[in-house]
């Protein structure tokens, strides 16, 4: 085998390789059924035009006959006026239209035989191509659904492939290495300036060192439901303590004793005759 003939068949190869790739079904299908209507068009041209002859050659047969017929009347009418020369001529006349009226009928009678089976040919190919038309609706839609799966299949596949979500876990990874030094990097910068400390005294401060028992308890003795807890109670003392250093300071009095007045003083006071001193008060007044 020369190089050349390699060659060419290596060249051949490659554009048909090229033409199959290049070939979509659905186009093709298109373009076929585009050829198949055209064709179907030049084919109703084609029996039109064979219809045409034979309805041409229907009427010629037609006519030839219809002359015969006429040369057969002229001679009977020569034949009643005794002219039996002309009699001879007309029937003569009436021959030669007969014997055209026969090839007309010959021919008439193959066009319309062939005219016929055009006819079928025709019906033929429209169903043929109305066929063709379901089909690629068909094939059309096979081919859709096929896309489809093929789709969802290299879609499978892909999740099948493990390196994207190992991919997305890496990154979660470094992203919490990221927080965790950040907040290392916060802590380390508070203890040097000392914030660590004043934080955990803020914390205390803002009831940090309260437990939950103890909130519990609060809330039972705010219900009614428990007595206060000793906290409060030691609370509300000191708060009584502290009112009652606000308020003018008052003596107590003594045991048996009101103002500094014995028992036997204030029964003297009873035994006075309170009029006499209300009376005495209004005439100084």
């Amino acid at each position: 085998m020369g190089i050349f003939s390699r060659l060419g068949t290596l060249i051949k190869s490659n554009i048909n390789d090229l033409i199959t790739k290049a070939e979509d079904p659905e186009k093709m299908l298109s373009q076929v059924l585009l050829e198949m209507q055209q064709q179907l068009v030049e084919a109703k041209k084609a029996v039109a035009v064979a219809i045409a002859d034979e309805k041409k050659l229907q009427k010629q047969y037609t006519a030839e006959s219809d002359k015969a017929k006429e040369w057969e009347r002229k001679a009977m009418v020569a034949v009643r006026a005794g002219d039996d020369n002309l009699a001879r001529q007309a029937l003569a006349r009436k021959q030669e239209h007969e014997s055209i009226a026969s090839q007309f009928q010959q021919q008439w009678l193959a066009q319309k035989q062939a005219v016929e089976k055009l006819k079928d040919a025709l019906r033929l190919l429209n169903n043929k191509i109305e066929e063709a038309k379901r089909k690629k609706n068909i094939l059309i839609a096979r081919k859709k659904r096929a896309e489809a799966q093929q789709q969802i299949a290299n879609t499978m596949q892909g999740l099948g492939d493990t390196s994207a979500f190992d991919t997305f876990d890496r990154m979660a990874e470094r992203i919490q290495l990221m927080e965790a030094e950040a907040e290392a990097g916060a802590e380390l910068a508070g203890e040097l300036s000392g914030d660590t400390l004043e934080s955990k005294f803020l914390q205390l401060e803002q009831g940090g060192g309260h437990s939950e028992d103890d909130a519990l308890s609060e809330l039972k003795a705010k219900m009614g439901m428990l007595e206060a807890p000793k906290g409060d109670s030691a609370k509300q003392l000191g708060a009584g303590a502290a009112k009652d250093d606000k308020s003018p300071e008052i003596a107590a009095p003594a045991t048996g004793s009101i103002g500094g007045l014995t028992a036997e003083d204030l029964k003297e006071l009873e035994d006075l005759d309170l009029s006499e001193l209300d009376t005495k008060e209004a005439k100084k007044a």
